[in-house]
């Protein structure tokens, strides 16, 4: 073999090998994507069908709403909102010492067709100064919304 037709074949190989090593990250990449919705993006019609039926793992954040905490041992139940919209949630497990009522919270899970979020795990702010930004850009466009409503 001539050494122009091995580098050629090396090449090739090496670009072949190199595809599909990218086609694997990627892949394992996609599956481990949770998406961000507000209460009220979930709760629009069409993604909300979207949602329901991909089965996949979501992530809800906003406020928990005021009332809404009731507990039966390690089993939770609360709501989070968004001002607009309220999402129901059940979680299993021991809540983070800082969640509360009024407080800032991310909940991943998987929605159900009663637009239950059976939740996986909670996250809850740390501080009286922080908040997620992408709980402030939801509780700041349903803020925008409510006065042009008005």
């Amino acid at each position: 073999m001539k050494p122009k037709n091995f580098r050629l074949i090396l090449v090739l190989c090496s670009v072949v090998f190199l595809s599909l090593a990218v086609l694997l990250v990627l892949q394992g990449m996609k599956q481990g994507i949770v998406y961000f919705y507000s209460p009220s993006d979930v709760l629009r019609a069409e993604k909300n069908k979207k949602i329901i039926a991909e089965q996949k793992t979501i992530r809800i954040g906003g406020l928990v709403a005021k009332g809404s905490v009731k507990s039966q041992g390690t089993t939770h139940y609360f709501s989070i909102t968004d001002k607009n919209e309220t999402i129901d949630v059940i979680y299993q497990g021991l809540l983070p010492s800082l969640f509360r009522e009024g407080q800032g919270v991310i909940a991943d899970g998987i929605l159900d067709v009663e637009n239950v979020l059976n939740a996986q795990s909670i996250l809850a702010k740390h501080d009286e100064n922080y908040m997620p930004k992408e709980v402030y850009k939801a509780l700041r466009e349903s803020a925008e919304q409510e006065a042009l409503e008005e």
